[in-house]
């Protein structure tokens, strides 16, 4: 299913839950994204796809025929819709709790707002209770390559970026064919089929670099049956070298830090010397961006670069 029909059918999902009284075919093609642009015929067609497709899953649309009224009138009863009231033991529900903490973000949150709205707009009353923070689906991940791969798998397109592999300073140009986002240990990883080695491979997306290009036409990517995108990440990985960052910290700041630094010199200048064990300087670069001005990166080199990337696009 495209994404525009997708969002087609959560809108009218939204808009039939919406409103306290039966809405016209008119009413629901001017209020809901994706009908008001076709023509009668071309709307009359859909709005009927829409409604079997949507009846074929199980959402119940009435058909309400008011003896005052020309044409029928359409809506969703919550009651016939809402699940019945659910029960959860305290671990289903902690579980229940992570897994809607992992969502931030989601494109179909501003047209479904848009839809009620149109409603309001239009005068039609709507249930308060419905709103924009209901809707919302949220998911966080602070690698900036997360949102275009994400659109990729979805739209499986091609994808080209900059790579640094793993205990490495050098960068390599990485062609993808993505098959998936997965999540291993609180790090994400790209799993897809690697075309400069012709094999499937996984990438950590804290060490992809610059920007993430898509390369050709959506659906171009097959996914292939069965791929198991779990066992992709979930082999142990090579053993990273640890290394030792020196880091400037203003005095009487960042205590976390100073706790888990090897060692820290007192300076007289009002900052302190740090030196601090990683692996990966991306992520290094994701917690010393965070501490803003209380901190400063002396060395290595590709982790202080990897910080001002992440001020500069901060500040950009």
């Amino acid at each position: 299913m495209s994404r525009r029909k997708t969002e087609r059918l959560l809108n009218l999902v939204i808009c039939l839950l919406a409103t306290r009284r039966p809405l016209s075919a008119e009413q629901i093609r001017q209020a809901v994204p994706g009908y008001d642009r076709d023509g009668d015929e071309a709307f009359q067609r859909m709005f009927e796809r829409d409604k079997n497709e949507l009846r074929e899953i199980g959402i119940p649309i009435d058909v309400v025929r008011d003896p005052w009224e020309d044409e029928p009138g359409y809506r969703i009863e919550r009651q016939s819709y809402e699940l019945p009231e659910i029960t959860l033991e305290a671990d289903e529900a902690a579980v229940l709790g992570l897994a809607a903490q992992v969502w931030q973000r989601a494109s179909l949150a501003e047209a479904a707002s848009g839809a009620l709205l149109k409603l309001r707009a239009g005068g039609v009353a709507t249930d308060e209770t419905i709103g924009a923070g209901a809707l919302e689906l949220r998911l966080d991940t602070r690698d900036p390559a997360f949102p275009a791969l994400w659109d990729a798998v979805r739209d499986r397109r091609l994808v080209r970026f900059d790579y640094r592999g793993a205990g490495s300073e050098n960068v390599r140009s990485r062609t993808v064919e993505p098959w998936g986002v997965v999540s291993r240990r609180g790090r994400w990883y790209l799993a897809g089929f690697d075309r400069g080695r012709d094999a499937p491979r996984a990438f950590r997306l804290s060490r992809i670099t610059g920007q993430v290009v898509t390369v050709g036409r959506p659906g171009s990517i097959e996914v292939p049956p069965g791929v198991d995108l779990r066992a992709m990440v979930g082999f142990p990985e090579e053993p990273v070298e640890e290394r030792m960052a020196v880091i400037r910290v203003r005095q009487g700041a960042c205590e976390g830090l100073r706790q888990l630094s090897r060692v820290v010199r007192t300076g007289s200048d009002g900052w302190d010397e740090a030196e601090l064990g990683f692996t990966d300087p991306e992520r290094l670069a994701g917690w010393m961006a965070s501490l803003g001005a209380d901190v400063e990166v002396v060395d290595p080199p590709d982790a202080r670069e990897a910080v001002i990337r992440r001020l500069k696009g901060a500040l950009a």
